[in-house]
């Protein structure tokens, strides 16, 4: 596993994320997409992963609930997959989790993500439903993991 870099970003770092995004999901998305979703929350997390002082992955979240947070997006860029970068990520956002209180991790991921399936189930990620997405047409399969063990 690669060691990377892993930095919380404010909204000064958007350029960056957007970019980030861009390079692995399509349809790109402009910033006016990120701010309309991470305003309308209380509490938001972004977060970047550097290999070798390069931007490689990132991971935006915000708060749900009072106890819960939603992993909105994750993401690696293709030459930097199976390095580790999304495992350190989620452990990354796990401890911001823990520290900030938060009792459950919840996220959604398209059924033919495999490779984030795999992860989300290697970082102790439950299965606890699939919903089904009328604008792309997919399944949607739901995780959560219990972050404290009285409320597991």
């Amino acid at each position: 596993m690669a060691s990377v870099k892993i930095d919380i970003v404010g909204m000064d770092e958007l350029d960056l994320i957007v970019n980030l995004y861009g390079q692995i999901f399509q349809p790109p998305q402009d910033h006016a997409y990120f701010r309309r979703r991470l305003e309308a929350h209380r509490v938001s997390l972004m977060m970047v992963a550097e290999l070798e002082r390069r931007p490689v992955g990132f991971l935006v979240g915000y708060e749900l609930r009072y106890t819960t947070y939603y992993a909105w997006l994750i993401g690696v860029l293709p030459d930097a997959r199976r390095m580790g970068v999304a495992s350190q990520l989620l452990e990354a956002q796990e401890a911001w989790c823990r520290e900030n209180d938060y009792e459950m991790v919840r996220f959604e991921c398209y059924n033919h993500h495999r490779p984030v399936l795999h992860v989300a189930l290697s970082h102790g990620f439950s299965i606890v439903g699939i919903r089904y997405d009328s604008r792309t047409l997919g399944n949607l399969v739901i995780f959560e993991k219990q972050l404290r063990e009285d409320t597991a």
